[in-house]
Parts: C-alpha cells; structure tokens; sequence
C-alpha cells in the first residue's frame, strides 16, 4: 500500500517502474478499480496516475474499458531513436546552440555516480538497476545544459524506449541463439560525462552517436530474431 502525501505521483511512478522492468506486460488491460484495489488507494488518484501515464505515451485508454500497456513496434523504436538524434540528447554538441552556462565541476558528481552504477549494471547484465540509473544519467545530463522543455521531452522518449527494449532483454537472457543482453547494451556512460565536462564536443558528439548505434543495432537483433508473437 502507498502510504506517501503526492498519490498520484508516486503511484504513477510505481505504475511506470512495473512497465519498464517488464512486469506489466505490453497489451496487458485493467481497470481503475483494478489498480486502485491493488495498491490501496481511492479510484480518483488511480484514475490521474493512469491519466498520466497515458499522456507519457505508457498507456492506452480504451473507452468504457479501462487502459492497457501500451505496445512498441520497432519502427516505433526507430522513430523514437531518431527524435532524440535530431536534438543530440539535448547536447550542445557540434556547435549545435550555445551552451546556456558552464556547469561547476561539482555538478558533474551525481551525474559520474549515475554513469558508474549504470555501467556496472550494463555489464552484470541487472536491468532493474539498469534502467533506473540509465533514466537518471541521462536526466541529470540533459539537465545540466538544455532547456527544460527539451530534457523532458527527451525524457519521455527514453522512457518509452526503455519500455521497448526491456522486455525483449529479459527474453534474450532465457532464449537459445540470442547474444546476451551485456553484449547488447551501451556502458559509454563515463566517458560521455568526461567529455562534456571538459567541452570536448567532438567526443561527445561520437559517444552519442555510439549510444544510438548500438541502441538502435540491439533493437533491431532482439525484434528480428525473436519469436513473432513475443514482437508486436
């Protein structure tokens, strides 16, 4: 039960963790009675959190039905890829806009804390931890240096993505003939914050695009060699 003051917040948060680490399956349906009962809370701050959660692309409402999880195609993934590359994951990157001010070294800290444990995550191949940290790195990152509508945009994309992705990593894991998942995942993490702290936009430039090559190869292994039904 969610005993905390913002319900719809932390339950939309909740709801959003059960997506992305896979347990609320793609295509799954429910009411807001159903998700309402389960976490002890009233119908009308289950009703905002699943609101939300569809507004961030998560969740469909089915009308007169209730909503269901939200299923990703990988041209969806390709599409969503492609987005965060037009805005270079919010990077002043190549001379691509001004850098909006010149981040103390300090500010660096949590984001180099995000890249270690989201690298020892990468290569243990833990994707609950994964994830968490991955969203985080990049939030604080993208933070840091673009404008506030961009990072949340960017932040709706990789959460999406994620949604794509982790289902069919945790399938790679169990299933004969796929490479496994540390074979599939970007770790680029620390050398990415290297480079932007000490302006090497170059560097940069070439890590994100490392990232979304290898993001984008990983999709596209795991939806063409996995079964038809287990890849809308």
């Amino acid at each position: 039960m969610i005993r905390r003051s913002t319900l719809r917040e932390q339950l939309a948060g909740a709801l959003r963790e059960e997506i992305l680490a896979g347990r609320l399956v793609a295509g799954l349906g429910f009411t807001v009675r159903e998700i309402a009962e389960s976490y002890g809370v009233s119908a009308t701050p289950a009703r905002e959190a699943l609101l939300d959660l569809a507004a961030q692309g998560l969740l469909l409402v089915e009308q007169h039905r209730g909503f269901r999880v939200r299923s990703y195609t990988l041209t969806d993934f390709r599409e969503m890829m492609e987005a965060r590359g037009l805005v270079k994951e919010g990077l002043p990157l190549g001379g691509a806009g001004r850098r909006p001010h010149d981040p103390p070294p300090e500010a660096f800290t949590s984001i180099r804390r995000r890249a270690a444990a989201a690298r020892q995550a990468a290569r243990a191949e833990d994707l609950d931890i994964l994830v968490g940290y991955d969203l985080r790195y990049w939030r604080e990152l993208t933070a840091l240096l673009a404008n506030p509508y961009i990072a949340e945009f960017l932040d709706r994309l990789r959460v999406q993505c994620w949604a794509f992705s982790v289902s069919r990593l945790r399938q790679a894991k169990d299933l004969p003939g796929l490479p496994p998942a540390q074979a599939l995942l970007w770790d680029g993490y620390l050398e990415l914050a290297d480079a932007v702290e000490r302006h090497d936009d170059a560097e940069a430039d070439r890590l994100v695009r490392a990232a979304h090559e290898c993001t984008l190869a990983a999709a596209t292994e795991l939806a063409t060699r996995l079964s038809p039904a287990a890849t809308p």
